[in-house]
């Protein structure tokens, strides 16, 4: 790799970086608001709700073609994220 490739290489990498800092800092608040919503949940068959997980997949779908982003690319990290967090209420709840 030449000089000038590797000085654009590592400023790109610079600001994934930078970039994936912020992301920290949103699953954080998203982390948040899911504990909140735990709370609430009274049983532990109300952790999964399919037909909403249905409607933000479809959203996300939606929202990823109109800004030209890989529709394939954002499915697969919604689906890990709300699968993620899924396991996370399933290993915090706590009966009332």
């Amino acid at each position: 790799m030449s000089p000038i490739k590797k000085k654009k290489l590592d400023k790109l990498r610079k600001e994934l970086d930078n970039l994936d800092n912020s992301l920290i800092k949103i699953i954080k608040k998203r982390t948040d608001l899911v504990k909140k919503v735990l709370k609430l949940k009274e049983f532990k068959n109300q952790i999964v709700d399919k037909k909403r997980i249905k409607i933000i997949l479809k959203n996300i779908k939606i929202k990823s073609i109109k800004n030209n982003i890989d529709p394939k690319i954002t499915q697969k990290i919604w689906k890990n994220m709300i699968w993620s967090y899924i396991d996370y209420e399933r290993r915090n709840f706590k009966k009332k």
